[in-house]
């Protein structure tokens, strides 16, 4: 069999979706009335943009949300020509996240224009160094501008890569919190029967500089996009003292309920 790209299964609704500018637009509105407000972050590889509080102050910790893949694929055959998620998931956590906290889109998300992006940072190449260098430095700016020491980052589905893959980067990172992530799309892509991302780093292949993090990765019970298996290969390689802990949400698959349910109270590996 022919493998293929993954379809479309984290749209929201494929019937109908709307512009690029609409789908800003949405986001900045969720933004504007908890206070927070969109930023453009300068770095040397892509437009990169936040959500940042209005209020907020300097802080010792911030967390950094991290978006998903977005709007990547249009159908089987046909890459989106602007990722800027339909449904910002990792945008409306962040939102209900209590301490101090800010969102930082995937390259190329929000950006007034993404005609500078090569649609390769969002399909073969999205967890790319290239990537992970353009975000890490976001943080960077990100922290210097709160004063902040060190980061937690929480990364949604594809943000759950990024998240690890930042931690194996930086020396700053206090822990990672993943919410369905991708933490090993060489499996996933298996999985799936669809194209491998030939142009991506993969977690697994970063364990032994992730062992000194605390993780907590929480999994969907019902989740057909990203299963619990996934998960269960990444933590499987480590050493038994260092595992990563799972958390499996029987009732959730990859969308629902985790907003609803955030923070989410309990971290009991299972």
């Amino acid at each position: 069999m022919k493998w293929r790209w993954l379809p479309l299964l984290l749209c929201v609704s494929c019937a109908h979706i709307p512009e690029p500018a609409a789908r800003r637009e949405q986001a900045v509105r969720l933004a504007t009335t908890a206070g927070w407000h969109i930023e453009p972050l300068q770095n040397n590889y892509f437009p990169l943009a936040a959500f940042v509080p209005d209020s907020l102050a300097a802080t010792a910790k911030l967390t950094v949300y991290l978006e998903g893949d977005g709007l990547a694929w249009l159908n089987l055959w046909t890459p989106s020509a602007d990722p800027t998620p339909v449904d910002p998931l990792a945008l409306k956590l962040a939102l209900r996240d209590r301490g101090p906290a800010v969102y930082l889109g995937r390259p190329c998300q929000f950006a007034f224009s993404a005609n500078d992006c090569a649609e390769k940072y969002w399909t073969s190449h999205r967890f790319s160094a290239e990537v992970v260098h353009a975000m890490s430095q976001a943080i960077d700016r990100l922290k210097a501008r709160y004063a902040a020491r060190v980061v937690e980052l929480v990364g949604y589905s594809g943000g759950g890569a990024i998240a690890l893959l930042l931690a194996a980067e930086r020396d700053d990172v206090q822990r990672v919190v993943t919410v369905a992530g991708n933490l090993d799309h060489r499996l996933w892509t298996t999985r799936h029967r669809v194209t491998p991302l030939s142009g991506s780093l993969n977690p697994p292949d970063f364990r032994e500089r992730l062992q000194a993090i605390p993780q907590v990765h929480y999994v969907g019970g019902k989740d057909r996009v990203m299963m619990e298996e996934v998960a269960r290969s990444y933590a499987a390689g480590f050493p038994e003292k260092a595992k990563p802990s799972i958390v499996v949400i029987p009732d959730n698959d990859h969308r629902c309920c985790w907003v609803a349910q955030w923070p989410m109270q309990d971290n009991r590996a299972e």
